[in-house]
């Protein structure tokens, strides 16, 4: 996984892209004193700018106090000079992605890597789309219109192994889809094999059913929240006798138990050794963690999964990245931002590792997939209707059981009920409609390709009528490069942080915080995302669902999720009993399928994750939007006005 720019890369290590070192490990920016205070001084000054960004010293009671965009915008560019230098961005969200400006929708909920641009959707399969007579609401789309499928997801029926070491014959469409994303990802075919999935689950299953937890008995995460796909993971190794463990997090930062983590690494006993799954970052909180980890974890007989589905679209590219390769990496790519979530997983697997992973003699490799032309309707198990691309809780909650909000999300696929012409019934179940998980930005798109190809065509004979398979949004991705995108994401989530932070409720002692941030807050190498929780004047919780709900009726899409393994010393105990939630969930029994009770406890919040495409007015009007919980009736009133709108009563 040799890095194209090595000299980019530095550069963006130094600027943070590359995370603090490990105790007892030499500091990747070197040991040069004069480099670690000049490192140590832009951190430094880099919090005192955003600090100082939004009106220092103010403190906003009212959402009508708050500074009109406009306003906003000129702090921010005179606070972060830089940003006006990512502006390519812009353009290619004007051009690429008009639908998010015309519907006036925020998509805050996806992560990840994208496949297809809209503006290449509409070209090929769609009419343009028709203004509405309300400028509030999204533009008006011809059902007869909307897009096909740009490929078919179709299983196979083959061994886990045996396609690692023979692989297998695949499409002209397939394989340039693969050495693309390879080469995206700045991974070597000479050093990696790569699975196609169904999803990210199916990638986690698929090892864990493959992977020889009876000689290497331990499945060690490193997750400060529930992670579905990782749960899937869990849940296949425990049934193969694997002990599960995983690291903890310290309140109030929500930083690595260094210590707890360390121990069990080193553990010297050969048994206690096994699979040691990774992020660079939370999903969730925008937690970042040292690379460092996962070389300590390999020095002491571990084999290293990389979860690279939260990083963004050129963290590849780190030095950290390529200096420390993984045994196994798994990523996933869904198809357009803020239209439609259904994609792919990907697992790589390190050749020199593939000896590792057995044949199961109980498990059937399910979840490996083909990309193939999309001709014709296909059907698909309804098991395979899980989780995708990861945005943890991202369904689009109603305020009303069963009903659309006045402005719903566009963030999924549209309802295959609500589509009467049966060549769109097809692009739902082709594009095996999983539960929808957001992602971030990027495409592949197919040109001068025929629709109604025959059936009979297969392989690369069904690829005839392209001319090409143009990557585009990973294109715009390498057009922007790894600083550029880095440099956007920092300057964006630390505002909205700090922004959120300055909301205080009126006529309360010592100013109650609207808001409360999980993990880190302004931080220069902070990830781009966000865990918070919203508190009404009375200190009470206003519950993640019901922000997300009326998030979507603004057009703002958001996730929610759990964070857990939450360690607190005894200066926090008191208050451990008053933030932790006991949440009680169905795990199987140890005899036959009998379900049992377990508790497990945690904080549910709301998360917002940035992507490529986020702008300045996205982040905006998130902020528009939790001010208005300034108001002690807001929520009160917007069930008030859902009555008045829709004529029926809501559950919230």
């Amino acid at each position: 996984m040799h890095s194209p720019c090595i000299r980019e890369t530095s550069e963006a290590c130094f600027q943070g892209c590359c995370l603090a070192s490990l105790p007892g490990f030499p500091d990747p920016h070197g040991t040069d004193p004069k480099n670690l205070s000049s490192a140590a001084v832009s951190r430094y000054n880099f919090a005192l700018t955003t600090v100082s960004s939004l009106f220092p010293n103010t403190q906003f009671t009212n959402h009508e106090s708050l500074p009109p965009l406009d306003e906003s915008f000129s702090s921010f560019n005179k606070a972060y000079p830089q940003y006006s230098n990512t502006n390519q961005a812009d353009q290619i969200r004007a051009q690429e992605y008009y639908h998010l400006s015309m519907s006036n929708h925020v998509c805050l909920d996806y992560i990840g890597h994208g496949l297809f641009s809209y503006s290449q959707l509409q070209s090929h399969h769609m009419t343009a789309p028709v203004p509405s007579s309300s400028s509030s609401s999204a533009p008006s789309l011809n059902f007869s219109s909307l897009e096909l499928p740009f490929f078919e997801i179709s299983y196979k029926s083959v061994n886990l192994n045996s396609q690692i070491l023979y692989g297998g014959e695949e499409s002209e469409l397939e394989s340039k889809i693969r050495k693309r994303i390879m080469d995206f990802m700045n991974i070597s075919e000479a050093d990696y094999s790569m699975v196609f999935t169904a999803n990210q689950s199916s990638a986690f299953k698929l090892l864990a059913d493959f992977y020889p937890f009876q000689s290497n008995q331990n499945l060690l995460t490193v997750y400060d929240y529930e992670n579905e796909a990782v749960g899937a993971m869990i849940r296949a190794s425990k049934k193969r006798s694997a002990r599960v463990l995983s690291a903890e997090f310290s309140w109030p930062n929500l930083r690595i138990h260094s210590a707890k983590l360390k121990k069990i690494i080193l553990n010297k006993r050969k048994k206690r050794r096994g699979l040691f799954v990774f992020p660079l970052q939370s999903r969730m909180t925008g937690a970042r963690y040292s690379y460092l980890w996962m070389s300590m974890a390999q020095e002491n007989g571990w084999h290293v999964l990389l979860d690279a589905c939260a990083l963004g679209p050129k963290d590849m590219e780190t030095l950290g990245l390529s200096l420390f390769r993984p045994d196994f990496l798994i990523c996933s790519f869904f198809k357009v931002f803020g239209k439609n979530p259904s994609g792919f997983g990907c697992l790589f697997v390190k050749k020199s590792s593939a000896s590792i992973l057995k044949d199961s003699t109980t498990a059937v490799s399910v979840g490996i997939v083909s990309l193939l032309p999309a001709t014709r309707r296909s059907q698909f198990p309804d098991e395979s209707a899980t989780t995708d691309i990861e945005t943890e809780q991202t369904s689009k909650l109603k305020l009303h059981k069963g009903e659309l909000p006045a402005a719903s999300s566009l963030s999924g696929p549209l309802p295959v009920q609500k589509i009467s012409n049966e060549t769109f019934e097809s692009y739902e179940i082709s594009d095996v409609n999983f539960k929808q998980k957001g992602s971030s930005s990027s495409e592949i798109v197919e040109l001068e390709m025929p629709l109604d190809i025959p059936q009979s065509l297969n392989k690369d004979s069904s690829v005839n009528g392209y001319s090409q398979i143009e990557c585009r949004g990973l294109d715009h991705a390498d057009s922007l490069g790894l600083i550029l995108i880095s440099l956007r994401a920092r300057f964006l989530i630390n505002w909205l942080v700090n922004a959120l932070m300055s909301l205080r409720h009126p006529h309360s002692e010592n100013g109650l915080p609207l808001v409360r941030i999980y993990g880190p807050n302004v931080a220069f190498d902070r990830g781009p995302a966000v865990a918070f929780n919203v508190f009404d004047w009375k200190g009470e919780k206003v519950e993640p669902t019901l922000v997300q709900k009326l998030a979507d009726r603004s057009n703002i899409s958001l996730s929610h999720g759990f964070l857990q393994h939450i360690w607190f010393s005894d200066k926090y105990e008191e208050e451990k009993e008053k933030i932790l939630e006991l949440r009680t969930i169905g795990v199987e029994g140890t005899l036959g399928n009998k379900k049992r009770d377990k508790s497990s406890s945690g904080i549910s919040v709301v998360s917002a994750a940035l992507g490529l495409l986020t702008n300045f007015e996205d982040v905006y009007n998130l902020w528009a939007f939790v001010s208005r919980f300034l108001d002690a009736d807001f929520v009160e009133k917007e069930r008030w006005r859902y009555v008045a709108l829709n004529q029926k009563t809501v559950e919230v």
